[in-house]
């Protein structure tokens, strides 16, 4: 029993940072109808971000968070103003193109600049952890628990009940009808691809901390979180976290009880076999809508 809850509370971390990641993906899928292949990048540059104001510079911690989340969200909501702003109403296929050069282009410049070896975060939890009954208690993945529950909670609360909140869920729901009333449906894509980097950074301090670091490996955390996203539905803000949460239990889940005959990685395939058998019965996720047509 100990080792399930063990692996629960895990597995509940992991998910909490794919949630992040998740919902990152969404808010600029709701606005836009882009999927962002750069948040990878997003999310390893703010990582690094983090460790290189908090240990470089000597920047307080929680400052360094706050920075790297401003700094990022000002990196997204440039990269849609310069780049993406420019091919509206061109084919699908030309901004997502464009977001996969951006990644390859971000996590080069990283490499570069930061070299090839992992990095100290600079957090003050670092490996110290309390037992609970039976159950090892790491501060980092329960910082991470209780941060992301509170970023949440403060995402939907400013999508909910602020006029910027309103302005993204109407331009999801009909952009040309959001544009005709005067909503400045170019500024709500800023604001989303802001929100994105901020959430990126977050899942990549929380991602990174320990047993991990800031390393190069650290952007394909984006893509585990991917089948999160198609999980919960593209378009749901609460099908992200839910699938987060989801993708990070099972992934943990598996990893400590799969048979050995099935692999060392079949946790990492794991995710993906879910997401298959889910969407075989629901194939818009378990919160997603099949789009209305008129006739």
């Amino acid at each position: 029993m100990n080792e399930f809850l063990q692996l629960l509370f895990e597995g509940l971390s992991l998910g909490a940072s794919y949630a992040l990641v998740a919902l990152g993906f969404v808010v600029i899928y709701r606005s836009s109808q882009v999927i962002n292949f750069a948040q990878g990048a997003m999310l390893l540059l703010g990582a690094y971000l983090i460790s290189w104001l908090a240990v470089d510079v000597g920047v307080p911690f929680v400052l360094a968070v706050v920075a790297a989340m401003a700094a990022l969200g000002a990196f997204g909501a440039g990269f849609h103003r310069l780049a993406l702003r420019r091919v509206a109403g061109q084919p699908t296929f030309v901004p997502v193109m464009i977001t996969i050069g951006a990644g390859i282009a971000v996590s080069a410049a990283v490499a570069a600049v930061f070299g090839g070896n992992q990095r100290l975060l600079g957090d003050p939890w670092g490996s110290s952890s309390f037992h609970l009954g039976g159950v090892t208690i790491t501060w980092v993945k329960l910082w991470g628990i209780v941060i992301t529950a509170v970023a949440l909670g403060a995402y939907f609360a400013f999508d909910r009940w602020t006029r910027w909140g309103l302005a993204m869920r109407a331009t999801a729901a009909d952009e040309e009808a959001t544009l005709s009333v005067g909503v400045p449906v170019r500024r709500v894509h800023a604001l989303t691809w802001a929100l994105a980097g901020g959430l990126a950074t977050l899942g990549g301090l929380f991602l990174a901390g320990f047993p991990g670091a800031p390393q190069h490996g650290l952007g394909d955390a984006a893509l585990r979180a991917f089948p999160a996203v198609v999980l919960g539905g593209l378009s749901s803000s609460v099908g992200a976290v839910a699938g987060g949460l989801l993708i990070g239990v099972v992934e943990v889940m598996t990893s400590g009880y799969a048979p050995a005959s099935l692999g060392t990685n079949f946790y990492a395939v794991a995710p993906y076999i879910v997401m298959i058998a889910i969407l075989m019965v629901r194939p818009y996720g378990l919160l997603g809508s099949a789009p209305a047509e008129r006739l």
